[in-house]
């Protein structure tokens, strides 16, 4: 076992040094920058959805409290026609359409919560990547301007492979180490984001029957008030 043990020691040892050299630190700095963009633009299309899903609703609204009002015209229009009967109908109508207009303006609150955070979150992200872009830069003009030191010292002194290999991968970890926390920081925004709720319809009965019955009474309220202003009272 031991003797298995240090073979796979060195073999390990030896295909580091092979990634160590065959990797380049300016793809490996390009591949986490572009990630990193990936996580920005996915963060832009949700908000997006969310702008689009929010302007859908507030068109909706818009429809109903439209509704609304015409059946308030209907109503008073069949109390002058002595049509008391019509007028209840639209009443119940417009109560009805209320509470869905009601329903609808959470909604659209909901969104605009939501819309607030992930503009808040794709803020930060879009700081951080642009942070990490002008770390990447700097980054990638010490690579090259190392490499250079690195090929004149060598020249000059005559250092051994192993020593340039050494170099290189204390380089190549710092480097890998800056991207992996930019990355960390990118997905931490994300994860604190949140979602939208699903809007599932959990309604107790009891609270279904205390909602018809307020609309019964608000019907008899609006008939009432009309059939004053019609001087049908």
């Amino acid at each position: 076992m031991g003797l298995l043990s240090r073979m796979s020691t060195i073999f390990k040892a030896k295909m580091s040094k092979l990634l160590d050299k065959a990797e380049n630190p300016h793809e490996t700095l390009e591949y986490s920058y572009n990630r990193q963009m990936e996580l920005l633009r996915n963060v832009k299309r949700n908000l997006a959805d969310v702008v689009a899903s929010k302007k859908r609703l507030e068109l909706q609204a818009v429809k109903l409290k439209d509704n609304v009002n015409k059946l308030e015209d209907k109503a008073r229009q069949a109390l002058e026609l002595g049509r008391e009967d019509l007028a209840t109908t639209a009443l119940e109508r417009k109560a009805a359409i209320q509470q869905q207009l009601e329903g609808l303006e959470e909604q659209i609150r909901g969104l605009e919560a939501e819309q607030e955070k992930l503009a808040s979150v794709e803020a930060k992200i879009q700081a951080k990547v642009e942070a990490f872009r002008t770390k990447k830069e700097v980054l990638k003009a010490q690579y090259s301007a190392a490499q250079a030191q690195v090929k004149i010292g060598e020249a000059a002194t005559g250092l051994s492979e192993e020593l340039a290999d050494v170099s290189l991968a204390i380089q190549r970890a710092e480097e890998k180490t800056e991207s992996m926390r930019s990355r960390a920081a990118a997905i931490d925004e994300l994860v604190n984001s949140g979602i939208l709720d699903d809007a599932f319809d959990n309604s107790d009965p009891l609270d279904k029957e205390l909602k018809k019955a307020s609309i019964t009474s608000q019907v008899q309220s609006d008939l009432e008030r009309l059939k004053k202003e019609v001087g049908k009272a």
